[in-house]
């Protein structure tokens, strides 16, 4: 333990949270934390576990508000008696680990039990989500979050009473909305979410169609603008940027080539498996895409070469079957999508391109299937759109067929 620290243990020792020490320091080391990390999390947890004692707070009533309470109340103007632990992303990584940890061994109610009406209504609204409608989980979140405000506004704690709600409740409720929408299309989502929410409540046997015809999509012309590509030399500067040397180059050159030749989705990258890939036959298979089905898929030469080559030389040992794996605590666990977008931003900026976003790489490969005669239908595959017209906006970007069927502008010279 870090000397500075070494005196701050027999005291957490002989706090209310010493019963859950142990399996906590267990959960920690499992998950393969460095040495001074987890003395980090033990320091910040003294802190804590004298806070809630000076507060007489008993251990059962620890949740995410009491947990903010500390980070945001007290910790700011904390005059503890030193020495404390004040670091605040230490602080709640640590006390998050012990929240699942209480959770886990039932000293700490699970969150669902002693809802409130809004959150019961709301748990049940996204188990309809879930198991009826198929939405993938962030999906969900997000339509989560909108009706949250809309009920918790209309009914605060009260229960629930769907037939309260007036047409012009929804009307004012989308626009304000509006403040929450980076793009005036935006507003779509909450509109998805409402239509969506009042759906279910038709199923219950609510009379709700007054309130979904009030929930109308804005107008948004389809296909107006052109997807943004790389072009040639791009993809060639893009490529050559991948050959360094790095703590996370493999890794990075792999997430690419995934991205770039087959056109995958970050999350879609993040949850490949070691037992997708079909080395004999050249396939890879996606298991949990957007549109919730699996899809095979051939694997190019050069996107198994530079997975191999991560596997081989830099994948970290670990007994999680994810291709991609973390390489800082917590390890044994798949990296997530943020961390594939974050790979992709960063071989954007190595090769001195001036773009951000992952999906540019897909909307890339779909330009180039075109570009050497593959048909619409065709990318439609490749992209696993359920439906040719998402593929259609690709069409723009076919200048060579365009050309042949161009009529002559008027009054120019044929």
């Amino acid at each position: 333990m870090n000397p500075a620290n070494r005196h701050i243990l027999p005291w957490l020792l002989e706090s209310q949270l010493a019963p859950h020490v142990d399996a906590l320091m267990l959960h920690l080391l499992d998950c393969r934390y460095a040495s001074n990390t987890v003395d980090n999390y033990l320091a910040g947890l003294t802190h804590f576990a004298r806070w809630i004692s000076q507060c007489n707070i008993d251990v059962k009533s620890i949740d995410e508000a009491l947990i903010k309470k500390f980070l945001d109340d007290h910790l700011p103007r904390c005059n503890c008696e030193k020495p404390v632990f004040h670091d605040r992303k230490d602080l709640s990584a640590a006390l998050g680990h012990l929240l699942v940890l209480l959770r886990a061994n039932a000293v700490v109610a699970d969150p669902s039990i002693g809802l409130t009406p809004v959150g019961e209504e709301l748990r049940r609204f996204d188990d309809h989500m879930n198991h009826v409608r198929g939405l993938a989980p962030k999906t969900r979140k997000h339509y989560r979050a909108i009706i949250r405000r809309l009920l918790v506004g209309q009914f605060a704690d009260q229960p629930v009473v769907v037939s309260a709600f007036k047409p012009d409740d929804i009307r004012k409720f989308v626009v304000c909305q509006g403040k929450y929408c980076k793009v005036p299309a935006s507003i779509s989502a909450p509109v998805s979410a409402l239509r969506g929410y009042f759906r279910y409540r038709a199923t219950l046997g609510d009379c709700v169609h007054h309130l979904i015809g009030v929930t109308s999509f804005p107008a948004n012309w389809q296909q107006a603008t052109l997807p943004k590509t790389l072009n040639n030399d791009e993809v060639e500067r893009l490529l050559a940027a991948l050959d360094y040397d790095g703590k996370a180059a493999r890794r990075t050159a792999a997430i690419v080539h995934c991205a770039l030749d087959l056109g995958l989705r970050s999350s879609e990258v993040a949850h490949l498996g070691l037992d997708d890939i079909d080395w004999g036959a050249s396939t890879i298979t996606l298991r949990r895409t957007k549109g919730r089905r699996e899809d095979v898929m051939p694997l190019p030469a050069a996107t198994g070469q530079a997975i191999a080559n991560y596997l081989k030389y830099e994948r970290p040992s670990t007994s999680n079957r994810a291709v991609f794996v973390r390489n800082v605590a917590p390890r044994d666990q798949p990296v997530g999508p943020d961390l594939i977008r974050k790979s992709i931003r960063q071989a954007y900026a190595r090769a001195g391109l001036p773009y951000t976003r992952s999906h540019l790489l897909r909307h890339t490969m779909a330009n180039r299937l075109l570009a050497s005669g593959s048909s619409l239908k065709e990318v439609a595959d490749v992209l696993r759109h359920r439906s040719l017209n998402t593929t259609l906006v690709y069409a723009k970007l076919d200048s060579k067929n365009l050309a042949e069927v161009a009529m002559p502008w008027p009054g120019s010279v044929s």
